[in-house]
């Protein structure tokens, strides 16, 4: 058995994805788990370079959880043969630019999404990674879920039988800063720096529609900016120019209609951050990030709408846990592993830049519907 180690340049790691579920439960995890086992039972070591703007924060955090290597030249670290692999979690208005040069420089390209400001630059990028022979992927974390793991072992059981109607529902109170400190950053709420929930979540629902139920053939969709003064960082008031609600209905093109509502402005009383509704047939399932629960139709209630008495259903108390029969690992983790044994084994990786542009044409096309108060079709995008 032998060890391989591979070089990993994670441009934008010193922000609160990048460091937690990047760096400190993927990479890190994996490394201190003795690497990726690869089929033959040799190892892949991943050997990250941590690159940023800012030296200081880099070095704090190099030093933190054991990093050798980081630097604020990402030139040099593209011009090391060494350094196979370039991850950017970046804030997206930087993103394309950096994965033009790693793509220049003949790297293989994973990062965060949405992969660029609009659709054009998603389908550059795409094709320039197809045209320089270099493999990509895109995070497409949700996937990688417990909730929505058990969520798709039902579907591919067929315990939904035909599927009818999908709801999902996202989203938390972001405190506005002022009285209590936001958990999300202010560049999120201004639109100029990329900020807006269409173009943060739809980029997710446009995978987890697509793996799941079916391909997109429709949105409409309304945003809002419910709160339009925020306080950021430093204190300072600033006017949110980006959305921070958005309402979408999704037509699929087996005939399956998704709603979603996604809101950085609702208060939680749900059993998650996330849950998302299949209604089908012969059954229906209610998923949040880690768990799920199922009504079959042989145990569903026959109410009768009635306001005149007390509701006699404990309609929460039919509902049944899936149980949790394997051990799911960080989502995260679980795609930084396939991604590896991509590069260095050719294993299979279906969630590449092409996929990424997908996210980012439904959020475009949801703008757009938004802007023209009208259904907009989803067409297929060609390289």
């Amino acid at each position: 058995m032998a060890e391989h180690k591979i070089g990993i340049i994670m441009n934008g790691v010193t922000g609160r994805m990048g460091t937690n579920q990047h760096l400190i439960r993927s990479i890190k995890a994996i490394r201190e788990q003795g690497g990726v086992k690869l089929k033959n039972d040799d190892t892949l070591m991943p050997d990250p370079i941590l690159i940023g703007r800012n030296e200081k924060k880099l070095k704090a955090l190099a030093e933190a959880h054991g990093i050798e290597r980081y630097s604020t030249d990402l030139e040099s670290a593209l011009a090391d043969e060494y350094n196979e692999i370039y991850f950017d979690s970046q804030t997206t208005v930087r993103r394309a630019d950096s994965i033009k040069q790693a793509i220049a420089a003949g790297k293989h390209i994973y990062c965060e999404k949405p992969t660029a400001t609009n659709l054009e630059g998603s389908i550059e990028l795409a094709k320039l990674a197809k045209e320089a022979g270099v493999k990509n992927g895109v995070v497409q974390d949700k996937l990688f879920l417990p909730g929505l793991l058990k969520l798709k072992r039902l579907i591919d059981s067929g315990f939904f039988g035909e599927i009818l109607s999908v709801r999902m529902e996202f989203g938390y109170w972001v405190f506005e800063g002022d009285w209590q400190e936001a958990q999300r950053p202010s560049w999120n709420y201004r639109k100029e720096d990329g900020g807006g929930i269409i173009v943060d979540m739809f980029a997710h629902w446009r995978y987890v529609i697509d793996n799941l139920f079916g391909n997109v053939k429709a949105v409409s969709c309304i945003g809002a900016t419910h709160i339009p003064e925020r306080v950021d960082e430093n204190g300072e008031t600033y006017k949110a120019t980006a959305d921070d609600a958005a309402y979408g209905t999704f037509e699929l093109e087996n005939g399956v209609i998704v709603q979603a509502n996604s809101s950085w402005a609702v208060r939680v009383n749900r059993d998650d951050l996330l849950t998302i509704q299949v209604d089908g047939k012969e059954g229906s399932a209610v998923a949040g990030l880690r768990d799920c629960k199922v009504q079959h139709r042989v145990n569903t209630p026959k109410p009768t709408w009635n306001p005149d008495i007390e509701n006699p259903f404990d309609f929460q108390a039919q509902w049944q846990e899936v149980p949790t029969n394997d051990v799911f690992d960080n989502g995260f983790k679980v795609q930084w592993e396939l991604f590896l044994k991509h590069v260095f084994a050719d294993e299979a990786f279906p969630w590449d830049l092409l996929e990424g542009a997908k996210g980012t044409q439904l959020s475009d096309l949801g703008l757009k519907s938004w802007e023209e108060r009208r259904w907009v079709d989803v067409p297929e995008i060609k390289l």
